[in-house]
Formats: C-alpha cells, structure tokens, sequence
C-alpha cells in the first residue's frame, strides 16, 4: 500500500486504542493506516512547504513504506515563530496536558533540559554498531548520564572564513587543521593584516550577539583553552564558568578589540565587502557567498586555539535531534522510527534538499560537496574537532550568561570578575532545583 502523511479521510468510524501515546484513532481516518499497524505519531518544528519541511516528509513516506503493515509514522507540522515559540509553547502545553507525541524534535543543546525535567526517555535497542554510524558529536550530544536519548540527521559547523586576496596580500600563510594558529600567532596574523588594509576596516569580522550565536561561535575560546562551561554532569558551575581559563578567554577578547582588531558595534556585511580579512559564521555562508557575491575568493581556516592546547576536541556542534518522549508506550517501535529518521538516507534527503550537513559518514560519502573544497573542510573539522555545546538542564542561561558576560566585559568595560561571578550566580539559581 502506498503510504501518504496528514490526509485526513473520514471513512470509518470503529475506533481502536493504539500503542504510544494512547490516541484514539479511527481506523482509516489517515491515508495508508492499517489497523494491524503500530501506530506512532511526531511532531516537527518547521514548516511543511518548506524545503526542511519537505524532506522530513519524504522521509516520513520511506519509512511508512519500508515498515509497511508493521508501523505508520504520523508526521504534524508545528513551526516555530522568529522568537522560538510556536513549537516550544506546543511542547510546554503537551506536557502539562500528558498529550505528548511518541517522537519530537529537540534542538541539540536542550537534550539535558529535556531529561532533566522527565519529557524524554532513552531510545531502546540501540546497539554500538547502530551508534558507529554517526559522528561521534551526534552521539554525545544525545547522551546524558551514559544513556542515549537522542539522534539527529543533521549536523552543523562554523568555519573561521577568510578572503584570499587579503590574507595573500598580507603574506600570511593558512596552518593546517591539525596544526592551527595558537592566539599569540592569530594576533600576529592580525597585526599583519593590519598594515595592508584601510584605516577604517578590521582584520576580523565578529560581535557578541544576543541569542545563541554568541556560544556557538565563541565557545570553542573557552574549549580550546583548557577550561569549561559546567561540571560534567551539567549541575555545577563554579569553578568552570569562573575559571581562570574563562578570565584568560575574556582578556584575549578584550585585547583583540581594544588593539582594533573587530569594531566595538556591528558593520553590515563588513567581511562581504572585502573589509575584514576574516569572519567566523556557519556553514551556511559558503553557499550565501557564492550565491550573492559570487567573485568573492573565499577560503576557510581552522579555529585559533588556546596557546597550550593538546589537540582536544573544541570546534562548533550542533543541531536538530529526534527524541522518544515519556507518553510514548512503545519505545522500541518509536526508536526504529527515530534510527530511519536521523540514518543514512533520511541524512541525504535533507542535505539535498537544505544544503544542511548530515549526521552519519556514510551520508558525507554519498554526497558529492564534501568530497572537497570549503564544504570539505567543514565536515573534517567537525569530524575530528567537534565538540557539543555544554550539557547541562539549564543550558539556556549558560548560553544566555556568556553572550552577556563577553557585552559587558569586552564592549562595555565592566569589571571582569564582578560580571563572571553574578553570571554564576544567575546560573547556580536556575540549577538549584536540579541538584
């Protein structure tokens, strides 16, 4: 039977109790559901006529045909709005009612919070060979506490892009990705830069953003220096957050942008206009710049690191995951239907169809823009530096606290330490709760 998603034909009117989240459902009230069928219901944060959207479909359609008369997957559209609700104000409501989906989406760096506050539960039967074939950042990210709670089909990374004709023009020659720049040498590169452009433009291109930019692009700072955010298991802060590895990673930032190498407020698309010989920004600008400033000679470099870094992971990570949430009943039918959606073909689909970066290896192999060039670099950085954004059930005010702590100390000149330690302490309160 061919499998089709969200048609709703009012045919017949016996009702069945179905495994998972305990709808009722009537039987061929959806196009291609079979009552001798498992049934189990998602919902997806974006919209449906969306190239995103799309792929999840053609996913969902896969997976209803290749489990034909075993299992139907229910695919619901719940979009975000540009502020973030929409789907988390959907999620929030389901939990309060008990009228959870079997699967949800939950944005990487929320799977701890997620645990944390009982919405999830771990995936079952998910075996080593199962997990081998994504990148290991994808299995860390979903894991808490040694258990796997989540997989996601696409992954991300930011690059430390730079145009050629600067950096040649400054005589500077781009390290390998196994042997990057140390910050002392990355200042030097800057001060170079420095000398062969306008007195008005900027070696880099970079702010400290509200959001989450700011963590995801800065992050690796604090990584790569030898310090961190939270304590392994994400309930203590003090101690990380304040360390001197954070004060260190602070005052480099400070340097940079009192000895003007970044401007202290915002220049639209500086780098774009060939003001800035560098910019750190996500994937997304490799196909951004071709498309819109197409004779831009583009290059990537790897992240500058910490002056003693030992080859530790600490590049950008991150991304959409797929989760069994704790209404769901039948956790092994639900798993099978997270593993299709976030596997190798699911991973194609959408990379095909966003330009998005998979999840598996397998994935990168069939495609043909990873095999070389800026979309190259990307996957290999992410391969073998990647690192999740900190693990903690309050990761929101982490994220929130470091954008707010690098504005104030870094832009705006307020005291260093009495700024880190009222970050803690905002943090500390929010994980009291979960200690």
């Amino acid at each position: 039977m061919t499998k089709k998603i969200g048609s709703i034909l009012l045919i017949f009117t016996f009702i069945i109790s179905l495994v998972g989240c305990e709808k009722k459902i009537e039987t061929g009230s959806i196009s291609g559901f079979d009552e001798n069928e498992e049934y189990i219901s998602m919902w997806i944060h974006t919209i449906e006529n969306t190239p995103e959207g799309e792929a999840y479909k053609k996913s969902v359609d896969l997976f209803n045909k290749k489990y034909n008369g075993k299992y139907f997957l229910d695919i619901e559209f719940i979009p975000r709005n540009e502020n973030g609700g929409g789907y988390s104000d959907k999620i929030n409501a389901g939990v309060m009612s008990g009228d959870l989906p079997d699967i949800i989406t939950v944005d990487g760096p929320n799977v701890s919070a997620y645990v944390a506050n009982n919405i999830i539960q771990p995936l079952e039967g998910v075996s080593e060979k199962d997990k081998s074939v994504y990148l290991d950042s994808i299995i860390e990210q979903g894991t808490v506490n040694n258990k796997l709670y989540t997989l996601g089909a696409m992954e991300s990374s930011v690059g430390l892009y730079y145009n050629k004709d600067i950096i040649e023009k400054a005589g500077v020659k781009i390290p390998s990705m196994n042997n990057p720049w140390t910050w002392d040498e990355f200042y030097e590169v800057c001060e170079k830069i420095k000398n062969v452009i306008p007195e008005n433009d900027y070696p880099i291109d970079m702010t400290f953003p509200s959001g989450e930019s700011t963590i995801y692009y800065y992050a690796p700072f604090i990584w790569s220096n030898g310090g961190d955010f939270v304590s392994k298991d994400g309930l203590t802060v003090d101690g990380y957050f304040n360390s001197e590895k954070t004060y260190e990673t602070v005052d480099y930032f400070k340097k940079l942008l009192d000895n003007k190498m970044f401007s202290k407020t915002k220049i639209e698309n500086l780098f774009e206009l060939e003001r800035a010989a560098f910019k750190f920004d996500g994937a997304w600008l490799v196909n951004n710049m071709k498309t819109s400033y197409p004779d831009f000679n583009l290059g990537i470099a790897p992240y500058p690191v910490g002056n003693d870094w030992n080859q530790e992971k600490y590049t950008p990570t991150g991304s959409w995951t797929y989760a069994v949430s704790t209404n769901c009943t039948n956790v092994s039918a639900a798993t099978e239907a997270v593993k299709w959606l976030s596997g190798v073909e699911s991973g194609v689909i959408l990379s095909e169809l966003t330009g998005n970066m998979p999840s598996t290896y397998e994935a990168y192999d069939r495609l043909p823009q990873f095999k070389d060039g800026l979309y190259a670099f990307l996957k290999e950085q992410l391969i073998t530096y990647g690192h999740p954004r900190p693990k903690t059930p309050v990761y929101p005010q982490v994220s929130e606290q470091y954008q707010r702590s690098l504005e104030d100390i870094v832009l705006n000149n307020k005291d260093k330490k009495d700024t880190i330690e009222y970050s803690v302490e905002r943090i500390d309160a929010k994980l009291k709760r979960y200690r």
